[in-house]
């Protein structure tokens, strides 16, 4: 849903052969987190015996300080998007974004699905007459949140890849 079919030489370390410095694809890592933890009550609500997008939040978190592997961080995000699968509504999209921060570790470019899963579970969430009002000030949120050193990445890959994130960050 939401990587381009080119990858964005941005969001690729520079070992890899991108632009990326190891330091900037932490920071999208722990904004990302931040952005699933922000909304995870929407998931823990629901499923409150399953800790597998907790975990995946926090294996983000870990593997940015240099505490856990890729490897461990990705498959954090695995088990929390398996936790999605039989969902529907808010608590799906809750596990999406929570499995999208734990695989930021693997491919720097799933930060924007962790935020954009996260404005996608507010929305549904939110009451008739208020869900564009609710993934705007979702969308807000992110965006105040952003670390400097990866705010205009961030802002111009969401204008980048807006349409293919069904338009959740028109705010």
């Amino acid at each position: 849903m939401i990587l381009p079919k080119k990858r964005d030489s941005r969001f690729i370390t520079i070992r890899r052969g991108g632009t990326l410095q190891d330091t900037d694809h932490h920071l999208l890592a722990l904004w990302a987190a931040d952005c699933a933890q922000h909304i995870l009550r929407l998931f823990e609500e629901t499923q409150p015996n399953d800790e597998r997008p907790r975990r995946a939040i926090e294996a983000a978190r870990a593997w940015a300080q240099g505490e856990i592997t890729m490897t461990q961080s990705k498959a954090a995000g695995g088990h929390a998007m398996a936790a999605a699968r039989n969902l529907s509504g808010a608590s799906r999209y809750a596990a999406y974004a929570a499995g999208q921060a734990g695989v930021v570790a693997h491919v720097a470019a799933h930060e924007l699905g962790a935020a954009a899963y996260a404005i996608k579970a507010v929305r549904e969430a939110a009451l008739d007459g208020h869900i564009e009002e609710s993934g705007r000030l979702e969308c807000k949120w992110q965006r105040a949140h952003l670390p400097s050193g990866i705010r205009d990445l961030v802002l111009d890959d969401q204008k980048l890849r807006n349409d293919i994130c069904r338009f959740v960050f028109n705010c």
